[in-house]
């Protein structure tokens, strides 16, 4: 038993996003408090109800990002997945979001088949991909925001449920904990590593790269619409046009997840606490009445702390400078120690 939580246990760099959500939490439970304002349930369930809504979306660009690639079009695949699931979903909303995946896995197929196939970078394949998706979504939207008028589906995906989950947030922690054993438990966890650290080297070691990619880009078109799908039946609307918003708050929970922009390192379980954490730290300034420059000042201070502090090559550029001046203060210094002939 004592093994198997060693096991589990995060270390090094892997730590950050916990040691983050923690500071987060403390910041929601003793700041907000000092000022007046009054911290409960409700806010905990908020804070889920925003992982509910970004959840799948962090989850897909941090897959995507661990193999050294980003996929841009996330942003455009879960407003159209919502848009879908809306329109198709009227009377039954599990055919609504069939439908958005089927759009989400042909969209997955498409573009990973381009980066896979071709050799291409993700890039502007998926810029071109969300581009392109985005203006699907306003044809078959009619270029208006389109409403779900099955109520009921949205109230039931929105109760609370022990008082701080709701039915579209545990189907998102679902997610996570479903890759997080999948990355733990079998060789795929090995293989998105080995892909994004050196894919070369991933290929020599019998690592099929073109299957992980597709694989990969697939996942994340899936997890991208499927989110828009429940976000859209969970606010009983669906925005054609969404702008770069969904990718925006995921690149940020990714990073603050650990996730590293070099590929080859990050976790399920990192993604979440780093999505966890960012999501606390918006309730808590949205309870202190901050004003939204403040917010975006404030993320953006926090996001470059956890990017410095994380960064291999600084710390790496550290701990020589440290040992530098160690043998300086002994009277040897490395560029004048010599090996005896």
């Amino acid at each position: 038993m004592k093994a198997t939580a060693r096991q589990w246990a995060p270390r090094g760099r892997d730590a950050y996003p916990f040691a983050l959500l923690i500071v987060a939490a403390l910041a929601l439970f003793i700041i907000a408090p000092l000022n007046g304002a009054v911290v409960g349930t409700f806010n905990v369930y908020n804070i889920l109800q925003v992982v509910a809504d970004y959840g799948l979306v962090v989850l897909a660009l941090g897959l995507t990002m661990i193999v050294k690639e980003y996929d841009i079009s996330t942003a455009g695949i879960y407003a159209v997945g919502g848009v879908v699931a809306v329109t198709v979903g009227q009377d039954s909303p599990l055919l609504g979001l069939a439908a958005a995946i089927g759009v989400g896995l042909i969209a997955g197929l498409v573009q990973g088949g381009a980066v896979a196939g071709f050799a291409m970078s993700s890039v502007p394949v998926t810029l071109g991909g969300y581009i392109t998706l985005i203006g699907l979504a306003r044809v078959v939207s009619n270029d208006k925001v389109v409403p779900y008028e099955n109520f009921d589906v949205g109230a039931r995906l929105n109760a609370p449920i022990l008082e701080v989950f709701s039915l579209r947030s545990l189907i998102v922690l679902a997610a996570f904990v479903i890759v997080a054993l999948l990355m733990r438990q079998t060789t795929l966890g090995m293989e998105l590593r080995a892909v994004g650290g050196d894919r070369r080297g991933a290929r020599i070691a019998g690592v099929r790269v073109n299957m992980v990619l597709l694989g990969t880009l697939v996942a994340s078109g899936v997890l991208s619409s499927l989110g828009g799908g429940l976000a859209a039946y969970g606010l009983s609307t669906a925005n054609p046009n969404l702008g770069l918003t969904p990718l925006i708050f995921a690149t940020i929970a990714v990073l603050l997840g650990g996730v590293s922009l070099s590929g080859g390192r990050g976790s399920a379980w990192g993604m979440l606490a780093g999505l966890a954490a960012y999501a606390t730290v918006r309730e808590t300034l949205a309870i202190l009445g901050t004003a939204d420059w403040m917010t975006n000042v404030v993320t953006g201070i926090l996001l470059l702390a956890v990017t410095i502090a994380t960064a291999p090559d600084l710390i790496r550029m550290l701990v020589t400078a440290r040992s530098r001046r160690r043998s300086a203060r002994g009277g040897v210094t490395p560029a004048t120690q010599q090996v005896p002939a």
